[in-house]
């Protein structure tokens, strides 16, 4: 499980939840996700100040291979974004849960945290799409 950092909540399209202070979370793809994707070469990141529902198209993350959507894993309103994949989105193939972060958000219901997976159950879902 070492692509599967266990201080995380995990969605099953593949985007990661890390809760932070004062009701805000970063949000990412994993490293799953980026490596079924390939080589970044273009993310669309949501403009600050949007308000974003559990399950809304939130970025495009773009690689050689495809563009895919990324969906916010819980809903708020964006307060952050990661300027620097606009030079480097190379940075999400690189460090995907450091790094290449995407979006802040402001959480709005903490209950919603509630249906996301933790590491273990996360861990389960990328093994059976293995199979």
């Amino acid at each position: 499980m070492s692509h599967v950092p266990s201080e995380l909540l995990y969605t099953s399209t593949h985007e990661w939840l890390r809760i932070e202070e004062n009701n805000e979370a970063v949000i990412g793809i994993t490293y799953h996700a980026q490596q079924l994707l390939g080589d970044m070469v273009f993310v669309e990141l949501p403009e600050l100040g949007t308000v974003l529902v559990e399950g809304d198209d939130a970025a495009v993350a773009e690689s050689v291979k495809a563009a895919s959507d990324v969906f916010t894993p819980a809903s708020g309103e964006v307060i952050c974004i990661n300027d620097e994949l606009e030079g480097a989105p190379e940075q999400i193939n690189r460090d995907p849960y450091g790094a290449g972060w995407l979006f802040r958000l402001k959480l709005t219901d903490l209950d919603e945290l509630d249906e996301l997976m933790d590491a273990e159950d996360y861990q389960q879902l990328i093994e059976s799409e293995r199979d």
